[in-house]
């Protein structure tokens, strides 16, 4: 993210010299050659895995050898970008904009030059809050899936609520939360659009105490199994037949995320937060319009088969 962030600065830098006939920035090529190179040799040094504790001491002082040159090349250009950024803004003819962004990445630049610094250099651990996962997109989060294969994901979780008929009735875009934070809420949120919800159906994820407690006031019969060791009442409510039924009805919710990825929400091209509910809200329509088709498409096949009659084959 510390190339990103110089990558940015250094062309945004050249891009309002070239546009106000300035030449601060005139070696920017030039820049960006050398910073990548010193980034591609950050990348390419491995961490020694020999026995002899004097080689894995010695590669070890290589590697922060390479991280202090990067950062103090990183830091030169901040620098220097930072007094051409106060230059500029003298000038009214600039633009507002591209001088916004680049304090921006400025400030990312900062950061991830202070983190870099206390990661690798004094070996401190980066508190989770303080760390940022992308620079386009800062509301993006670190999502442990917990799955074989896909144990880690970068973006935003998003919770739906779908129907018998497999309409989206609800979703919510998850800032900073989990499921069990939202479990009571998207209940009450959908119920206000459609008082007849009695029963829904919920992962493990959205278990808590006060959520079963707080569902069963809302609805006629809540599925949410609980997690750990179930007591004797637990297990009764958990094996009865309705309660089974409905939790084998649940994964068909996967087919709705899925379909959700296939209309576009599997990247999200938008900028910002507010790009990013757009996106999602409009993926939901898509689904529930390609759903809709469905049904129709289906109805004229049976209306077309009831015109055929019981002894006419289909051309």
């Amino acid at each position: 993210m510390l190339w990103d962030a110089l990558r940015k600065i250094i062309q945004i830098s050249a891009q309002l010299c070239q546009a106000h006939d300035l030449t601060e920035w005139r070696q920017s090529h030039h820049h960006l050659r050398s910073i990548k190179k010193n980034y591609r040799l950050i990348q390419t040094l491995k961490h020694s895995t020999s026995k002899d504790e004097a080689k894995r001491e010695a590669k070890q002082d290589e590697i922060k050898e390479a991280y202090q040159v990067y950062i103090d090349q990183a830091q030169r250009m901040v620098q220097r970008a930072r007094a051409t950024c106060q230059l500029l803004k003298s000038d009214q003819r600039v633009s507002f904009i591209k001088l916004t962004d680049l304090d921006g990445f400025l400030s990312h630049a900062d950061r991830q030059i202070d983190q870099i610094r206390r990661r690798v250099l004094q070996g401190e651990k980066i508190p989770h809050q303080e760390k940022v996962f992308s620079l386009f997109g800062p509301h993006t989060e670190w999502i442990s899936k917990g799955k074989a294969g896909v144990p880690v994901e970068l973006g935003l979780r998003v919770c739906i609520v779908e129907d018998a008929h497999r309409f989206i009735l609800h979703h919510q875009v998850m800032e900073k939360t989990t499921d069990d934070q939202i479990a009571v809420s998207i209940v009450k949120q959908t119920q206000s659009r459609f008082p007849v919800l009695k029963t829904m159906s919920m992962d493990k994820g959205f278990h808590s105490p006060n959520n079963q407690t707080e569902l069963k006031e809302l609805l006629d019969l809540v599925v949410l199994p609980k997690k750990g060791r179930l007591s004797e009442a637990d297990k009764i409510h958990e094996y009865s037949p309705e309660f089974v039924q409905l939790r084998r009805q649940h994964s068909a919710v996967e087919s709705a995320i899925n379909a959700l990825g296939v209309h576009g929400l599997d990247k999200c091209p938008d900028h910002g937060m507010e790009g990013f509910k757009r996106y999602v809200a409009l993926a939901v329509v898509a689904r529930n319009i390609q759903r809709l088709g469905v049904l129709v498409r289906e109805q004229e096949v049976k209306k077309a088969a009831r015109r055929r009659g019981p002894y006419q084959k289909a051309a």
